[in-house]
């Protein structure tokens, strides 16, 4: 058994800071209230019913991993908003039409609560969308100083004990990684000149880790994977994780490829192809912001498959995303692939997927379970890239020195092993040999 890692207990109120506040926010608001008056089970979220396999199959022991892990409890939890548009949480969810009346009505009084201050925002990043809910400043020094006058406020009117920052907001377009962002000391300068490749979601990381508060980069574009703030993450030992929450197509991309990657069959291409018409369908067609998705969909199978060591499989793989905003699906997204994959002899085969999902629904256990992870992190005085966590993201964080994993089961071995070396227990390989009879 491994040495237990030292954790502090998760006391106090735990405050959630979330830029942006559509159709995922308003979701996984109106989720946790109903959680929390015991009105729906917290269906799809890992460490609320998740178990955990500790020790050899033959002990049995298959805890939920809220019971041996120490995570905030989910009355704990006081969140604090940003956005464009100054409508509460309530008339936010309506016109997201994510949930049906019957859903939205019980929590009323708690959605209507919940305004959101307003947002660092600048259209330039996101041009299909356009606010008056907005910071007024000169530079983005000025918005930071704003938002840690907003935190700092939040923090003393709900007795906080310690927060977490979540992006939610929408897809801001690409951005190349630039001189201002190499350092902590350029960048500084670049807030303090309003450089224009700093964008909005950089400038909430920003203040974020320099307040030691963890960030999570829930969207794919460039943000607090720029290398200043994975520096300011280290020295200030916070914890970052990001990018892009893992939750339709791609969801099931990194569930599909691994098994027909582990079965050496090839693959000629995959074509895919998404229709929705939320608030996110909306910014993405915009050409800016969907390459910095379109980058994010791409990585998955060239990381998964290795084209580079099974070239005669994957070698020549033809690989294509669409997505497509298309205004009456509203948050019901539509994800279909066509796989042309080969085998035995080379004979052709298909596979074809139709997967009519609710991207918001998807998103707001992975939202819950991220929060609860990473403070569990920085209550572990696990700080910096939480590779661990890369079962949640499209895109995963890592070192430098090495690619991502985006294999779905390689992910949550890892995330579970994870959880297992801080309690002490230890980790589970899958070898088996214990369990077997071996003659010379």
């Amino acid at each position: 058994m491994n040495q237990k890692i030292k954790i502090k207990e998760p006391k106090g109120r735990l405050g959630v800071l979330i830029p942006g506040m559509g159709a995922v926010t308003t979701t996984f608001l109106a989720g946790i209230e109903s959680i929390r008056r015991r009105m729906y089970p917290p269906y799809g979220s890992l460490t609320q019913m998740g178990h955990i396999r500790l020790g050899r199959r033959d002990e049995k022991r298959q805890p939920l991993i809220k019971d041996v892990i120490p995570l905030a409890d989910l009355n704990d939890i006081v969140c604090c908003t940003w956005d464009i548009f100054p409508d509460n949480a309530y008339e936010a969810a309506k016109n997201a039409r994510v949930l049906a009346n019957e859903q939205l009505d019980p929590v009323k009084d708690f959605l209507t609560s919940m305004k959101p201050l307003e947002a660092v925002f600048d259209q330039r990043y996101v041009k299909k969308l356009s606010g008056s809910h907005v910071k007024q400043g000169k530079t983005w020094w000025d918005k930071h100083l704003m938002l840690e006058d907003d935190i700092g406020k939040f923090a003393d009117t709900h007795s906080i004990s310690r927060m977490v920052m979540i992006w939610c907001g929408s897809t801001e377009a690409y951005l190349e990684p630039s001189e201002v962002h190499q350092n902590i000391d350029a960048f500084e300068r670049g807030l303090k000149a309003n450089n224009e490749s700093i964008s909005p979601s950089m400038v909430y990381a920003y203040t974020a880790l320099k307040n030691k508060i963890p960030f999570i980069n829930g969207a794919p574009h460039l943000s607090c994977d720029i290398p200043a703030l994975v520096q300011l993450a280290d020295q200030t030992g916070v914890p970052v994780a990001g990018k892009d929450y893992k939750t339709g197509q791609t969801l099931i991309k990194t569930m599909i490829a691994p098994g027909l990657k582990s079965r050496l069959l090839g693959i000629d291409g995959w074509f895919s192809t998404n229709i929705l018409g939320n608030r996110d369908g909306e910014v993405l067609d915009d050409p800016g912001s969907f390459k910095s998705k379109e980058v994010s969909k791409l990585s998955v199978l060239d990381n998964i498959l290795q084209p580079d060591v099974y070239p005669e499989l994957y070698g020549n793989m033809y690989h294509k995303v669409r997505i497509n905003y298309y205004p009456p699906r509203g948050d019901e997204k539509e994800g279909w692939d066509n796989i042309d994959i080969f085998g035995w002899m080379g004979r052709k085969m298909q596979i074809k997927i139709n997967f009519l999902c609710r991207d918001s629904i998807l998103a707001a256990p992975v939202i819950l379970d991220l929060i609860l992870l990473i403070d569990l992190a920085q209550q572990a005085g696990m700080g910096g890239i939480q590779e661990w966590l890369s079962f949640y993201f499209k895109f995963p964080m890592t070192a430098r020195s090495v690619y991502p994993e985006h294999d779905l089961f390689i992910q949550i071995t890892k995330l579970k092993n994870t959880l297992r070396y801080l309690i002490g227990e230890d980790l589970i390989t899958h070898l088996g040999i214990e369990y077997c009879n071996y003659y010379n």
